[in-house]
């Protein structure tokens, strides 16, 4: 399964990028396939493993903010496996070439 995620803690800074690595590092420190875009974070495992870091990683932004806002998507495929790198691969092999270029 494939889970987008997104959370915003309001009432603070409105750059949330120390807030959002302290985030990154639990889900970094889990072990579970992940991939960081500009508004959200891919992450692909099993329902029960994916709930319980995501519920993790809202208590932790709730220990700086008293107002969280929590986002999942889920994209549940049976049986598919290494979804975040398959449903780019496919999207590219489609297009003909490499996407998701960011230039400096």
């Amino acid at each position: 399964m494939l889970f987008e995620l997104s959370i915003t803690p309001l009432g603070g800074d409105e750059h949330l990028s120390d807030e959002l690595a302290a985030i990154l590092k639990i889900i970094d420190e889990s072990g579970l396939p992940y991939q960081l875009t500009p508004t959200a974070t891919c992450i692909e495992g099993e329902w029960d493993e994916v709930m319980q870091l995501i519920r993790r990683c809202h208590e932790h932004a709730r220990t700086g903010s008293k107002h969280v806002i929590t986002t999942i998507k889920i994209e549940d495929d049976e049986g598919e496996q290494n979804q975040l790198v398959h449903n780019v691969a496919s999207v590219e092999e489609k297009v003909g070439h490499a996407l998701n270029k960011a230039k400096s």
